[in-house]
């Protein structure tokens, strides 16, 4: 009879939350394997930030974390991120000696590189005996029902094309369909759906946005422009914005701003944009009436970038005279579409430019405190493949430590091995 190898848990996806699962879970002392089908670790961490990974936010409210995520369920994540907190993600950085700094509203990136964080990780893995298959692709998960005495609770076989493994636990960690060419796939989906787990519509998120191309022509001679903004979407309780720097694209908008405000955009719906927040339009244009002769056009370029100023003063005839001539209906229209300029975008640029996945597992499923499913046990989903997405700024890692630490703690500890199995 073939002895296959057995394991207290099988991890699989070696991203953020599964290298930070495997880590904590092998140093509890639990014999763990960690699959991935590429032969590199962490290629998200490898690329974020601008190559230094923003690594969590300072500024996560622990009274209220789910304020700065997205998801059917928001509240759904309190409970992992209130018990793994950024405090506690820094300590461990600081632990291993990595420098790093905040750069604006809290969001905490290396000095160095992200590599300091991907190795960090792979010590914290080696810490913890973690056995590592990589590249390894799964061909099936199979779920063995529990002994009929009630001795053991169920457990799985993974076939591998590095062979098939035991195990009593199965935490999948394989990340969303966003950035394909570092190796995204729908395998956590599948997974999901194999077992009856619910999902949740999944579509990009932290994405430019675009526009058709006609209605987009004045604009595109924008692009590479930036500048601070504050955007919105939605009406009344449902409207979210924020105050970020805008870019303009030859296709579109991208930005802070604009990879903030696609998680809560919805197809058909506008954009409302304030392209001088800090500035009291109205009262400016007046002020220039009064004293000067210029161009509308050269006293807006002092509110907002110059190119910005000629691309609008373009688009109305009373707009391209001197300001003293201007009637003030001219300057109050003009204040008021620079402070409120409403537009629709025809879509995103997809999961090729996204940085996330929104949608993925229904919180609904699964346990808060431990991230297994509740109904099918020894089964736990983490990190983004969960229907759990963060703002920009390092809490979509923060997501990622927290719900890997809870799971890895909730992991059931080694006990007599199921029949058939070997080390």
């Amino acid at each position: 009879m073939q002895t296959i190898p057995f394991f207290d848990a099988v991890i699989i996806g070696a991203g953020a939350a599964g290298l930070f699962c495997a880590g904590q879970a092998g140093q509890r002392g639990l014999k763990v394997l960690l699959i991935d089908h590429s032969d590199k670790v962490a290629e998200k961490i490898r690329i974020s930030g601008g190559g230094r990974c923003n690594f969590t936010n300072r500024d996560l409210d622990v009274r209220a974390p789910h304020k700065h995520f997205v998801g059917q369920n928001p509240q759904f994540c309190r409970s992992a991120l209130s018990r793994y907190t950024p405090a506690d993600f820094i300590a461990l950085v600081q632990k291993h000696g990595i420098p790093f700094h905040e750069k604006h509203k809290g969001q905490l990136f290396a000095d160095r590189s992200a590599e300091d964080i991907i190795q960090m990780l792979l010590a914290e893995c080696e810490a913890g005996q973690v056995t590592r298959w990589q590249p390894c692709s799964i061909k099936n998960i199979a779920f063995l029902a529990s002994e009929a005495d009630g001795s053991s609770a169920g457990s799985y076989q993974i076939d591998t094309n590095q062979g098939p493994v035991h195990t009593r636990s199965v935490v999948v960690a394989t990340g969303g369909l966003s950035i394909p060419k570092i190796g995204a796939t729908d395998l956590g989906y599948r997974l999901a759906q194999q077992f009856n787990v619910p999902l949740v519509e999944r579509r990009p998120g932290l994405v430019p946005l675009t526009f058709d191309g006609a209605g987009w022509q004045p604009y595109a001679q924008l692009a590479g422009l930036a500048l601070p903004v504050q955007i919105s979407t939605g009406s009344k309780k449902e409207r979210m914005a924020f105050d970020e720097d805008l870019l303009f694209t030859h296709r579109g908008l991208s930005g802070p701003a604009v990879l903030q405000i696609s998680s809560y955009w919805r197809e058909g719906t506008p954009l409302a944009v304030n392209l001088a927040p800090t500035v009291d339009l109205p009262e400016a244009l007046q002020q220039a009436k009064a004293r000067s002769r210029k161009l509308i056009a050269n006293e807006l370029a002092t509110l907002v970038p110059s190119r910005l100023a000629d691309a609008w003063a373009q688009r109305e005839s009373e707009w391209q005279r001197p300001v003293n001539e201007a009637s003030d209906k001219a300057l109050a229209k003009l204040a008021e579409q620079l402070a409120r300029w409403e537009l629709t975008p025809t879509g995103t640029e997809g999961y090729k430019k996204a940085e996330v996945t929104l949608g993925g597992v229904d919180t609904k499923a699964l346990s808060q405190q431990t991230m297994e499913c509740k109904a099918q046990p020894g089964l736990y989903f983490i990190g983004e493949v969960v229907d759990i997405t963060g703002w920009l700024g390092g809490y979509n890692f923060q997501w990622a430590w927290a719900s890997a630490y809870s799971c890895a703690q909730a992991l059931p500890l080694p006990q007599a091995e199921p029949a058939g199995a070997a080390h």
